[in-house]
């Protein structure tokens, strides 16, 4: 096939120019970046060759080469791993055609500084372009492992690329680098230098469980010739003792299996030993992905069998409230060809789930009082997903609550913990109060916190979407129910002011001939009208019944594409509201009655528009208001 030439699309273009005219303040990552991919080729051929998906390819050797020519000012990355076939380089490098490129610009830009931009490089699988960092020219030449026919891939970053397929390749993937000049703007090192590439090499990719050879220099005349060099350990770090490892080479594990350049918020070792052996290592990501509530979302940690990888993202490791966690498990009684379907039934796999669960869940609990900043950081980041776990792990349930903190009136900054509301609830307080809504802010601005403020009742401010579904299934706390301060009715109690049975009753009494009129016209869009307890300002709200799905919980089925009937609900009346009390007198006094019904609808309005709603029809609302504005202006 000729060589061809194709043009970048748009994003790719503008992502090669950032690497060209690079933003990052340490170039030194495109080889981290390099060594990396053909560290996970190397795995993939390993794997399919354990279960016979590339019959006749020699795994006896696989390592990864680094080869310097000076004097051409290159620098060759080669693995001999599972390489790639012609569809596969023009899908996944001639095109960057990923739905994380456009984000990864998008966040780029919004960096703060280079520092910043640092952190983003790997994170959406772009690391590959990091070679035009330092290079003028990049050309990549793989043969996939079982076929007979390579392909190069070449391109200066200016727009173009060309393809064509060479008869000659070995199997797998060099990438060669045409250096840009050691003198060039920006180029702060020159990596045709042999001690540079050690120091790249031991710093970030030490661990790496394949070798990485430094090929020699091209002896001189009559120079006996030097063997090639191996520069990383290949130790398993979850292998080796706690005080055997730094800091510095947990983070860089993080890196390399997740490709978040940031620093992890937490590392927890686990390793357990008996019937059935294993080894942990996980990391807690110090922010969330961009994806982690996407569908697609990679979840799961890597699975290692007696130090030989088997998969990345191993879904039955961890449950999916725990997707955001990255690490290794390496078991040790497992077998070496292991399947998806395998691993779902396996009673190992579940003991090793539950075992990590438990551990992820402790540790983020322990976090609240020996690292607060830190824990702090975690709940902004991965509380939502977190709370998902109250819904589908019954089991851990007591232990993923223990591990929560929520927003709360008691004070604007500080969360609380179930166990502390707990113990400052008033007396004769038998219920948790809390209350769902899109912030913090549109939740106290609520008709429904007016008796709460008003009597200094403390409730809970719930704004993730999973808040409408938890509080349900949680159901209790210590045998104290979870109260929903927009639901059922409300009788707080407890002040001096505090009308007596016989007032209420009087009030009921006055009121009943307008609260059934407003029942009977307002029938279609509401239950019931009735006086509130929970009112203190604002004329009217609406709330729910008990046990009725609030429209927030309905919304949310119906988006998930199920049929959920519409619950009526129901209008509540502040008696002690002059706008009240008026409409009162003037259904009493039999005032003109189309009026009396307009003053009904706009009521009814106002009390869905308090709460963040909607109207139903917001043109006859607007028509309403604006007649009523011209009758008494």
């Amino acid at each position: 096939m000729p060589t061809e030439t194709f043009e970048f699309q748009v994003e790719a273009r503008q992502l090669l120019q950032l690497m060209i005219h690079s933003v990052y303040s340490n170039k030194d990552v495109f080889l981290r970046e390099l060594v990396s991919n053909a560290s996970d080729a190397l795995d993939k051929l390993r794997l399919a060759a354990l279960r016979d998906d590339t019959p006749d390819v020699d795994v006896t050797d696989l390592h990864i080469e680094l080869d310097v020519d000076k004097e051409a000012r290159t620098l060759t990355v080669r693995d001999n791993g599972i390489g790639m076939s012609y569809d596969e380089v023009t899908h996944l490098i001639g095109t960057i055609a990923n739905s994380g490129t456009a984000k990864f610009l998008e966040e780029l830009r919004e960096a703060k500084d280079a520092a910043g931009a640092d952190g983003l490089i790997g994170q959406f699988g772009v690391g590959f372009y990091s070679g035009f960092m330092v290079a003028d020219e990049v050309t990549l030449v793989t043969r996939r492992a079982g076929e007979t026919q390579g392909t190069r891939w070449t391109s200066r970053g200016e727009g173009t690329y060309t393809l064509e397929t060479v008869d000659d390749a070995p199997q797998g993937t060099s990438v060669t680098l045409h250096l840009k000049p050691a003198d060039a703007e920006n180029q702060l090192h020159d990596y045709t230098s042999e001690w540079k590439i050690k120091e790249i090499v031991k710093r970030y990719s030490d661990f790496i469980t394949w070798p990485i050879r430094l090929l020699p220099e091209p002896a001189e005349d009559g120079a006996e010739a030097r063997e090639a060099e191996t520069l990383n350990s290949m130790k398993a770090l979850w292998a080796r003792p706690r005080d055997e490892v730094s800091d510095d080479e947990y983070h860089e594990l993080y890196k390399h299996i997740s490709h978040d350049w940031r620093e992890p918020l937490e590392t927890i070792r686990l390793q357990a030993e008996g019937t059935f052996e294993y080894q942990a290592l996980l990391f807690v990501p110090s922010h969330a992905p961009h994806d982690l509530f996407t569908q697609g979302y990679q979840r799961g940690v890597q699975l290692y069998v007696k130090r030989v990888f088997i998969m990345d993202d191993c879904e039955e490791l961890l449950s999916p409230y725990l997707r955001f966690v990255k690490g290794v498990v390496d078991a040790q009684d497992l077998s070496l060809n292991v399947s998806r379907e395998i691993l779902q039934q396996d009673r190992h796999i579940r003991m090793i789930q539950r075992r990590l669960t438990k551990k992820v869940l402790a540790t983020v609990k322990d976090l609240m009082t020996s690292a607060p900043d830190r824990y702090a950081t975690f709940w902004r980041e991965f509380g939502a997903v977190l709370k998902e776990g109250l819904v589908t792990d019954s089991e851990n349930r007591d232990a993923i609550l223990a591990a929560c903190s929520f927003a709360s009136t008691h004070d604007a900054d500080e969360p609380t913990t179930l166990k502390s509301y707990v113990e400052r609830m008033k007396d004769g307080q038998d219920d948790i109060y809390f209350m769902t809504g899109e912030s913090r802010q549109a939740i106290e601005d609520s008709p429904h916190m007016e008796a709460f403020r008003a009597k200094g009742v403390e409730v809970l401010l719930l704004t993730d979407a999973v808040d409408e579904v938890w509080v349900d299934a949680v159901g209790e706390y210590e045998g104290k129910p979870l109260r929903s301060v927009a639901k059922g009715e409300i009788d707080l109690g407890g002040t001096e002011d505090e009308k007596s049975e016989a007032e209420k009753d009087a009030q009921s009494e006055e009121y009943a001939g307008l609260l059934g009129w407003m029942t009977e016209h307002l029938g279609e869009d509401v239950k019931e009208v009735r006086l509130s307890s929970r009112l203190t300002v604002s004329p009217a709200c609406v709330v729910s019944d008990a046990n009725e799905l609030t429209p927030a919980l309905e919304n949310m089925y119906r988006a998930m594409g199920q049929e959920v009937p519409h619950a009526k609900r129901i209008l509540e009346l502040n008696p002690e509201h002059q706008l009240v009390k008026s409409l009162n007198r003037a259904h009493t006094g039999q005032q003109d009655r189309a009026e009396l019904t307009e003053a009904a609808e706009l009521l009814y309005a106002l009390a869905v528009l308090g709460e963040g709603g909607r109207p139903k029809e917001p043109a006859r609302f607007v028509k309403l208001v604006a007649d009523r504005l011209e009758r008494t202006l």
